[in-house]
């Protein structure tokens, strides 16, 4: 069996020689013959992935959750699809947490290697591929726009001053037009959040009832204007569900329709810019997805392992 680690070396707290022998330790361990790659730039994991032989049995990507998404993307282009892993090294590591890996890497590659291949739901924006989360709207372009060096130092507090700086900021509404099932939706919206993840922006239980496998995406429009109306929706979640939150609609689709009126920004996708600001866009699933998953929440996040 052959593995091939392509690691961003500037996500988290960065990459020596010292990491690379030891995954180089584990891989042996468990019968891989591997290569170890790293990006250079933005965007070059996508092209990696695109230019591997079809030999690989499995891809792992190491790095922020940008760096999975971009292999992800480059994956869905190739004829031959590999199966895919995440070791997540960067700030929030919201798709690590989801599948139920902890906070050392190391331990965390031993984890993967013993799980199991499940298949899973992955959303595309305008054919672009977004592994848990994409959002539009007030705040949302924080994960991209905190400087890098900020995030080494500060972590998730790097964010939370990010917003700080712009708490005074007017938070505007965009006319949204939008189609679920058929049916066409119409009101004015301060950001949407499309996921099929129960963890995002560091938030638990983000949906309590969400599948990996269940053919469905997660919707949510907010309404809400008002800074401290927002802070108590999200604060609501430890209790409530946010479909009964004032201000919020939620729903659950596989085919989604949006068209914003009289605004051209970029959504963020998996903690990255998704600079297509047409205007227009078409979500929907691309199914079974083959992922290597470690086995600890493999029965929360799936259908299919339900009692």
């Amino acid at each position: 069996m052959k593995c091939v680690m392509i690691i961003n070396p500037k996500s988290g707290h960065g990459f020596d020689k010292k990491n690379s022998q030891k995954f180089a330790n584990i891989l042996k361990s468990f019968n891989y013959e591997y290569e170890i790659l790293f990006t250079k730039y933005r965007g070059h994991a996508t092209e990696i992935i695109q230019q591997l032989d079809d030999s690989v049995d499995l891809v792992i990507s190491a790095g922020g959750d940008g760096t999975f998404s971009e292999v992800m993307n480059g994956n869905l282009k190739r004829k031959k699809k590999f199966v895919l892993s995440h070791l997540p090294v960067g700030t929030l590591n919201d798709i690590g947490h989801m599948y139920g890996l902890v906070n050392n890497m190391y331990t965390n590659l031993k984890l993967i290697l013993a799980g199991e291949v499940k298949s899973v739901d992955v959303g595309l924006i305008n054919n672009h591929a977004f592994t848990y989360v994409a959002s539009f709207g007030k705040f949302m372009e924080i994960p991209y726009k905190t400087p890098q060096e900020l995030k080494k130092r500060l972590g998730f507090f790097a964010y939370a001053l990010e917003v700080l700086k712009r708490i005074y900021e007017r938070i505007p509404k965009i006319e949204t037009e939008f189609i679920i099932d058929g049916k066409r939706h119409a009101g004015m919206y301060t950001f949407i959040i499309i996921s099929n993840a129960n963890r995002i922006a560091g938030i638990n239980n983000f949906y309590r009832d969400m599948k990996l496998d269940d053919g469905n995406f997660e919707v949510m429009l907010c309404s809400l204007s008002k800074k401290t109306d927002i802070l108590k929706a999200f604060y609501n979640l430890k209790t409530n569900n946010l479909s009964s939150t004032s201000g919020v609609e939620c729903y659950k689709c596989s085919n989604l329709k949006i068209k914003f009126k009289n605004t051209k920004k970029a959504w963020c996708c998996d903690g990255e810019e998704f600079n297509d600001k047409s205007g227009t866009y078409k979500i929907e699933l691309m199914r079974d997805v083959k992922l290597m998953l470690p086995k600890k929440n493999i029965k929360k996040l799936f259908i299919s392992e339900e009692n």
